[in-house]
């Protein structure tokens, strides 16, 4: 059972991702909260495994409570729901914590995929999404990077690992890795497991981030 914490400042949305979360054995919602404040609240006190975000709210946003309730050092993952028009929003969410990104038109059977990912600790946007919402967020990536060779997480990756971080950075599935590296899939799951863990990423998403801000990828670069 996945326990889910539904953060939004439109009633009638949260009715809706409740009724969804419902109809499914697999997720029992926990509480809900209209604001930041309240949400950085409820996730201390409930302790979900999901936290289902929003982005703009009155008062505390969406961003600073997910950088709060990720500071806390709690269980609880963030999975924030954006559009387009807020897409100047993602770098920064990224840097609070967030796990990661679905659109609030996403299908419901996205939505729930999407939160069993961030349960289970992995990545939670769709390679079609990713590669969709990368080449938006690369417009807002500063523009000054740190030089990748100075810093000294990369030195502890292996030849094959650096490639495995680069193809992930440009929003390529496991299979895509797989294919152009002929390597079999669990082969790269181990690898990607092994460059997270050296470079201290949460998960997938913090990975892209990281290949970004070095200048290692953009997206739609091979």
């Amino acid at each position: 059972m996945t326990t889910v914490l539904i953060v939004d400042d439109q009633p009638l949305q949260r009715y809706g991702f409740h009724l969804l979360l419902d109809s499914v054995p697999e997720t029992d919602v926990v509480g809900e909260a209209a604001h930041g404040a309240e949400a950085v609240r409820k996730a201390a006190e409930l302790r979900p495994d999901v936290v289902l975000m929003d982005v703009r709210m009155p008062g505390m946003d969406g961003i600073e409570a997910t950088r709060r309730i990720v500071a806390a050092g709690g269980r609880s993952r963030v999975l924030v729901l954006t559009t387009f028009d807020l897409d100047e929003y993602v770098h920064a969410a990224l840097r609070a914590g967030a796990s990661g990104f679905l659109l609030k038109d996403a299908r419901p059977e996205e939505l729930l995929a999407g939160i069993r990912a961030v349960a289970s600790g992995d990545a939670v946007i769709a390679p079609a999404l990713t590669r969709r919402l990368l080449e938006e967020y690369a417009r807002y990536v500063p523009a000054h990077r740190s030089d990748s060779a100075e810093d000294p997480r990369l030195g502890s990756l292996t030849d094959r690992e650096r490639e495995i971080l680069v193809a992930v950075g440009k929003g390529w599935t496991n299979g895509e890795i797989a294919a152009r590296f002929v390597l079999s899939e669990s082969t790269v799951k181990t690898h990607v497991g092994r460059v997270l863990a050296k470079i201290g990423a949460r998960d997938r998403v913090q990975a892209v981030i990281f290949a970004y801000d070095l200048g290692l990828a953009r997206p739609g670069v091979d």
